[in-house]
């Protein structure tokens, strides 16, 4: 059975922690990863998309960078990677991403240290119904008093928040 992780990062925003860790589980699990770069942008506007066509390219450009520079981390471990970038309403294009690919075994929030709090109306709490997944986010435990570079160099494990599954994987129907 192939085993499938989904990194999600928003707004070329890249927690180095969640990098870590989904690369220490996917080797674990013999796993392949896919990194999926959302960027919320407006596209309502037909005449606007003109205008928008630089800001596009030049998104396109270094998001590519930035996802060839992680994709490349996992290649030299002997992971299989993957990379999309969708932009647009961060939500409806993840939901979109996961009814085009098979499930995957876990997803793995990678741009905070935190999962956005669904009080905030974070669009990642209204996308997490369709995940058939675990959502973990990844955060560096820290002492107190330590900074954040003393805690790595003290060997300190992150810390793993797991939201739980919300449906059982074969419940989902896809669009």
């Amino acid at each position: 059975m192939l085993r499938r992780v989904l990194i999600v990062l928003e707004n070329e925003e890249v927690c180095r922690q969640a990098v870590d860790y989904a690369r220490e589980l996917a080797g674990r699990m013999g796993a392949e990863v896919t990194l999926l770069m959302l960027v919320e942008m407006a596209l309502l506007d037909r005449g606007a998309l003109g205008r928008k066509r630089s800001a596009l390219n030049e998104l396109d450009e270094r998001a590519g960078r930035l996802l060839a520079e992680i994709g490349a981390e996992f290649l030299r471990e002997g992971i299989a990677t993957s990379a999309a970038l969708r932009v647009g309403d961060p939500a409806q294009e993840l939901v979109k991403f996961l009814a085009e690919r098979p499930p995957f075994q876990v997803a793995i929030w990678g741009s905070g240290q935190e999962l956005p709090a669904p009080a905030r109306r974070h669009w990642l709490a209204k996308a997490a119904g369709a995940l058939e997944c675990s959502l973990l986010a990844v955060q560096a435990r820290q002492r107190p008093q330590a900074s954040a570079p003393a805690a790595e160099a003290a060997g300190e494990q992150p810390t793993v928040s797991n939201t739980g599954r919300s449906k059982p994987a074969g419940d989902r129907k896809r669009q």
